[in-house]
């Protein structure tokens, strides 16, 4: 179990250090875009490429959201219902969560594969982007695999209850 925990931090860090380097160059981007639109004229196929790294940016970090507990949760509802009630609800709610971003992971990984094979490239600067498809699937990967951690803590706290 705490080997579960660790890895899944360890992963979850490192693809945020990823992250933090995607948001970094599409700043820079974004920033020498309008600097060289006073100046000269603006980069070519800039409005591609910060959406290219945003995608990444976004993916990448969404593992480490879900360790922090950093996404919207909304329990006005569920704040109502006995203890017993939400823990089987938080049991089933992580079940279908984990399984429904596993396949956004794996259908993200297909999709990939099908613009790798075939070639597909960007429409403005006609550079391959497989690979930021490639990112998003880890991303998703990861968040799969952070909630399948929240999962068996909240069993492991279950049976020593």
């Amino acid at each position: 179990m705490e080997y579960f925990i660790k890895f899944n931090s360890y992963l979850n860090k490192v693809l945020l250090f990823f992250s933090g380097i995607s948001i970094l160059i599409l700043t820079g981007i974004a920033a020498a875009n309008m600097f060289l639109r006073i100046v000269y004229s603006p980069i070519p196929g800039s409005y591609e490429l910060v959406g290219f790294f945003g995608a990444v940016a976004t993916g990448l970090a969404l593992g480490y959201t879900q360790i922090r507990k950093d996404h919207i949760i909304v329990t006005m509802f569920t704040d109502k219902f006995p203890r017993t009630i939400n823990k089987i609800l938080d049991g089933l709610n992580y079940t279908v969560n984990t399984i429904f971003f596993a396949i956004i992971s794996w259908e993200t990984y297909k999709w990939g594969m099908k613009i790798a094979r075939t070639g597909e490239v960007s429409e403005t600067l006609k550079v391959i982007y497989h690979p930021f498809v490639f990112c998003l699937a880890i991303g998703f990967a990861a968040l799969s695999f952070s909630i399948f951690v929240d999962f068996v803590k909240l069993l492991k706290r279950e049976a020593s209850a």
